[in-house]
């Protein structure tokens, strides 16, 4: 158990230090905004889809690390994916980080390392907020994602 804390650590931090496609996708086709109350989470996330397809994605904000580590490690994880293929992790993923399912490395890969945020339910915000706005980006509603 200690390795696997140990790895969700090291993930977090460069990711939280160092978040990939951290950037405003100037021709993006898809936006929306998420913020989460409670701790101050504010992000805004950029997709390029294509033939229902994302081809490019990035993201601003900032929040506490988990929540930007999670922005990070999803970018990475959807960049060439399809609707449905998203929709499909984001479900493993939900479900994985509210203990609705044990996690399994092979079908989240990195993602897995948010296993334990299941312990600490206030963190569940932190780490879904960013899933949550893509989906409202992908399904262009134009509104402010919230998790209050």
């Amino acid at each position: 158990m200690s390795d696997l804390q140990e790895l969700y650590q090291q993930v977090v931090l460069d990711h939280s230090k160092r978040p990939r496609n951290f950037r405003k996708l100037e021709d993006a086709n898809h936006t929306a905004e998420g913020y989460n109350p409670l701790c101050g989470d504010h992000y805004h996330i950029y997709l390029k889809v294509e033939d229902n397809t994302v081809k490019d994605v990035g993201f601003e904000g900032a929040g506490c690390a988990i929540s930007k580590a999670s922005a990070s490690l999803m970018t990475d994880s959807v960049k060439g994916k399809s609707r449905a293929e998203i929709e499909i992790l984001f479900n493993k993923f939900h479900d994985m980080i509210t203990g609705k399912v044990e996690p399994t490395s092979a079908e989240l890969e990195k993602l897995s390392v948010f296993s334990g945020v299941r312990e600490f339910p206030v963190r569940v915000k932190c780490a879904s907020l960013a899933w949550h706005t893509l989906r409202a980006a992908l399904d262009a509603e134009g509104k402010t994602v919230t998790t209050e």
